[in-house]
């Protein structure tokens, strides 16, 4: 097989889309793994002093995962994309699928480790004043917006991606 055979069996539209949803849940969730280990570390110091707070803890330390699993939703999508498991997509439509997955997977990963320091940062407000623990979810949740337009973005353009044979 020369060169450019070699090239074009692993350039492959599957390969493109493939890769597209690796990309995905691979960043997404790595994203999402450090901001809630980044929250729960903070976390656990407010529990060793107060037990008793676990609800709220839990609950900031859970919305970083959020963006792990935008990641797997459009990894999902692409996965069961007509032609893309057998292998029929194009090479055209698996480089549109490779780049419908790039807004979740890049914001998703930043956002959600940013959402860990916003979440740590309120299990300060968790710890000192627990009546006011809903503003520390509000910050973080204002990260999340940020996941959200990615997903969005990532489903738009998944869902405009010609069906081209």
């Amino acid at each position: 097989m020369n060169i450019s055979g070699f090239l074009s069996s692993i350039f492959t539209g599957q390969t493109f889309a493939l890769l597209g949803a690796a990309l995905a849940i691979a960043l997404a969730g790595t994203g999402s793994a450090k901001g809630v280990g980044i929250a729960g570390e903070a976390g656990a110091g407010v529990l060793s002093e107060n037990p008793d707070r676990f609800g709220r803890v839990l609950l900031l330390q859970a919305l970083p995962g959020t963006q792990g699993i935008y990641g797997l939703l459009v990894a999902f999508l692409i996965l069961f994309a007509d032609g893309v498991i057998p292998g029929t997509v194009s090479l055209a439509q698996g480089i549109g699928y490779f780049c419908a997955s790039l807004p979740i997977a890049i914001a998703g990963y930043f956002s959600a480790i940013a959402q860990g320091r916003v979440s740590a940062a309120g299990m300060g407000i968790v710890a000192s004043k627990p009546e006011e623990s809903m503003k520390g979810v509000i910050a973080a949740g204002l990260v999340e917006t940020y996941a959200v337009l990615a997903l969005l973005m990532s489903v738009l353009i998944f869902f405009n991606v010609p069906n081209i044979v």
